[in-house]
């Protein structure tokens, strides 16, 4: 056991090498010494010494992963508040959380100290408290803000096909679980290289204390990725226009419009079953605006092909971020954003946080609603995934929309808010790892990028640079078919958090009955 002091340290540490983990850096192998170092900071730790050490790593990791949230307002004097309130929540709710992972290894050992159990159940438990901590984080409050998941920061690495065979969840598990079991091995085999001579450990002692992290690792290292079933092909144009659409932009009526039909030009001269145009191509409500509704007949007209596009619009008196599949005869389907962002789509409270900052929450005077249709539309014979910016990070959107026999994911994002940050990156591999988890190639388009689409397993079919107008078109696979990962995310996001609370609760009174006993004796 550490003194806190050092715990701290250690913690501070960790949560900044998990950030260089993530994109622009994205050092992905540094994600395991990370996560190593942060459970080394909660080992042997008191209820309160957990808590300020989750709070220093969250703190570390959290400042510098969301520090483009500083920018959402421009150069407002009060820019910095969103991204220090961001921050700072997120690190308070996982410093909240992080004793679940001292008790797992306090209580555990103390029912069974066996070399099975520090090897095994241990490291187990620490993987679903970890996972649980990130399951809440992702859900709550106000749906929860899933951007530090540690499978997420692995879409470059060799261990991102394991996404298809257990989900993301599932993946950041068995990341975490790694960490564990070489802590233990290591502590085994350290404390037994310690002791007399008689009681040393023999060489299949050692190989069998070491055997649970070499399989695990194997485990991740080496699986392929599980292959869906090729249905053909979707050509696609995706146009980014980079044209003036961050909130705080000042731009002339249709600008933003104006720079995407100058993009898609090209478009009039090729033949693409589908374009698709970024979150907020489209200006102003295409329903409620004539004029705007006849450039998009128009342009669908010209293209010969239905336009995916983006926008604001009003029904039945709210608000959504809304798509729409636009014909030359007008729209035929439309799907609204499942996950507007807390305080920058919409305020939530807005009475309680408008006592508390009026002059930023009076900024934001239009709340878009909660869209409850499936993230799906259909182009032909080719049925279509769709997420809406940050609606990426959430799975119940992806599950949706892959349960719904989606052949290909379109996602739409608008970055212009972050320009020159890492948000953009940082979102595109999410998207990357959405692709790999369930088999499905994707686009990724941004407003003024960074764009890219890619194959099945992952892989850069086309790219567009950020801040430049352009132009993708690619022919991209369709595919169909389940993978496991995608079977079993849902249950395990709910076995994972049911099956860690039990455990220790099933621990904690046993915990009790045995100092019970112990008091009676006496």
């Amino acid at each position: 056991m550490l003194s806190l002091g050092r715990s701290l340290v250690i913690a501070a540490v960790a949560g900044l090498a998990l950030d260089v983990a993530f994109p622009a850096l994205g050092w992905w192998p540094l994600a395991f010494p990370a996560i190593a170092l942060a459970l080394i900071s909660l080992r042997g730790r008191s209820f309160w010494g957990a808590v300020l050490a989750g709070f220093v790593y969250g703190v570390a990791f959290y400042f510098p992963h969301v520090s483009w949230a500083g920018q959402f307002l421009g150069d407002h004097r009060l820019a910095w508040l969103p991204w220090v309130a961001l921050a700072t929540a997120e690190a308070l709710l996982l410093a909240v959380l992080a004793p679940l992972i001292t008790l797992a290894y306090r209580w555990l050992p103390r029912w069974r100290d066996t070399r099975g159990t520090r090897l095994v159940l241990l490291p187990a438990l620490v993987a679903g408290a970890w996972s649980t901590r990130e399951l809440i984080m992702s859900n709550w409050p106000y749906g929860g803000f899933p951007w530090g998941r540690v499978a997420m920061s692995q879409a470059d690495s060799p261990i991102a096909p394991t996404a298809s065979w257990v989900g993301v969840t599932g993946l950041s598990f068995l990341m975490v679980a790694l960490c564990a079991v070489v802590i233990e091995a290591v502590i085994v085999l350290s404390v037994a290289g310690r002791g007399r001579a008689d009681s040393a450990m023999s060489h299949g002692q050692q190989v069998l204390t070491a055997f649970p992290a070499v399989a695990l690792a194997a485990l991740l290292f080496l699986l392929p990725g599980f292959a869906t079933q090729n249905a053909g092909t979707i050509r696609v144009g995706a146009a980014q226009g980079d044209g003036p659409a961050a909130y705080v932009d000042q731009s002339k009526r249709l600008e933003v419009l104006d720079t995407q039909l100058a993009a898609s030009k090209p478009l009039s001269e090729t033949q693409v079953d589908v374009v698709l145009w970024p979150e907020g191509a489209v200006d102003l409500d295409p329903l409620a605006s004539p004029d705007v509704r006849n450039m998009l007949d128009a342009a669908a007209a010209r293209y010969g092909a239905p336009i995916l596009l983006n926008a604001a619009s009003d029904r039945g008196g709210a608000t959504y971020n809304t798509s729409f599949l636009w014909t030359q005869d007008g729209p035929v389907a439309t799907h609204a954003k499942h996950h507007p962002v807390p305080f920058g789509e919409y305020i939530p409270d807005r009475w309680f946080y408008e006592a508390i900052a009026p002059e930023l929450v009076g900024m934001l005077e239009r709340d878009y609603a909660h869209g409850a249709d499936p993230p799906l539309l259909d182009v032909g014979d080719t049925s279509i995934g769709l997420a809406i910016c940050f609606d990426v990070a959430f799975d119940d959107v992806i599950l949706e929309a892959i349960q719904g026999d989606a052949e290909v994911f379109m996602f739409q994002t608008n970055n212009a808010d972050f320009r020159g940050t890492d948000e953009n990156l940082q979102q595109l591999e999410f998207a990357r790892m959405r692709g790999i988890e369930a088999g499905r190639s994707v686009i990724n388009l941004s407003t003024t990028g960074t764009s890219q689409a890619f194959a099945p397993d992952g892989s850069v079919l086309a790219a567009l640079p950020a801040d430049e107008p352009g132009l993708m078109i690619t022919e991209v696979e369709r595919r169909q078919g389940l993978t496991p990962g995608v079977v079993l995310s849902p249950w395990l996001g709910r076995l994972i958090p049911s099956g860690t609370l039990m455990a220790l609760g099933a621990l904690a009174v046993g915990k009790l009955a045995r100092g019970w006993r112990r008091h009676h004796r006496g």
